[in-house]
C-alpha cells in the first residue's frame, strides 16, 4: 500500500470534511450521531483549505485519496477574527437550531452562533494551532508523527510568533494525549486538554 503527503487543496474540501465525520467521535466514526454529517468538517477541517492563514497536509493512498490531514493558521487571532465575520455567520444562517433533533447535530448549530476561541494562554505560547485526524484504518501506524512532522517544518518557515504550535485535545480521547506527550507536546496554562509544543522541542521526527 502506497501513501505519501502532499500539499491540500480547496479541492479537497469534501475528503477533509469526510475525514472529519469519520474522526469526530474520538477519534472514531461519528456518522451515527449526525443527521447533518458535514457539521464536524465545517468547523474542524473545510476553513483551513479556504480562509486567510491557513495551511493545510494530507495523507492521501495509491488514487489520491485523502486518508489523513493535518490543518491550522499560522495566526490562530487573524483566523478567529475573519472566520467570525466572513465563516461563521452565513452558516449558522444555514444551519439553524431548529433544524436539529440529534444531539450532536445541536451542539453544532449552537457552536456556529457562538463559536470558542483559543485561551489567552495558547496565543502567549504561540500564535499557530493544528487539527489532525487519520481514518481508524491508518492510525498508529505513525503517519500521525509524519504529518506533525511535515507541517512543523513547514511552520518554521514562516515566522510563527512564539516558534511554536497549539492545539485543543478531545478529553476522551487518552490514547491522543499519550501521542502527543510522546513527540513533545505538554499542557499549556494549566489546561489539560490544551497541548503545545515548541519547533525546537518536538521528538517527533
Amino acid at each position: 500500500m502506497s501513501l505519501r503527503i502532499r500539499i491540500a487543496t480547496e479541492a479537497d474540501a469534501p475528503a477533509l470534511s469526510r475525514i472529519c465525520l469519520l474522526t469526530a467521535n474520538a477519534g472514531a466514526s461519528a456518522e451515527l450521531l449526525h443527521d447533518y454529517g458535514e457539521l464536524p468538517g465545517l468547523v474542524y477541517s473545510v476553513p483551513y483549505v479556504k480562509l486567510p492563514t491557513t495551511w493545510a497536509f494530507v495523507l492521501v493512498d495509491e488514487s489520491d485519496e485523502a486518508v489523513g490531514y493535518v490543518v491550522g493558521s499560522t495566526d490562530t487571532r487573524a483566523y478567529e477574527k475573519y472566520a467570525a465575520e466572513h465563516w461563521w455567520p452565513p452558516l449558522a444562517q444555514k444551519y439553524q437550531p431548529s433544524l436539529g433533533v440529534k444531539p450532536d447535530d445541536k451542539r453544532y448549530m449552537d457552536m456556529l452562533r457562538k463559536m470558542f476561541t483559543a485561551p489567552d494562554a495558547n496565543i502567549a505560547f504561540a500564535a499557530a494551532h493544528l487539527h489532525i485526524n487519520l481514518v481508524e484504518k491508518y492510525q498508529r501506524q505513525g503517519w500521525g508523527r509524519k504529518l506533525i512532522t511535515i507541517a512543523i517544518e513547514y511552520l518554521k518557515g514562516q515566522n510563527v510568533k512564539g516558534a511554536g504550535v497549539c492545539l485543543g485535545l478531545d478529553p476522551r480521547n487518552s490514547e491522543a494525549r499519550k501521542f502527543y506527550e510522546r513527540v513533545g507536546f505538554v499542557k499549556v496554562g494549566g489546561d489539560e486538554n490544551q497541548m503545545g509544543v515548541k519547533f525546537n522541542n518536538y521528538t517527533g521526527a
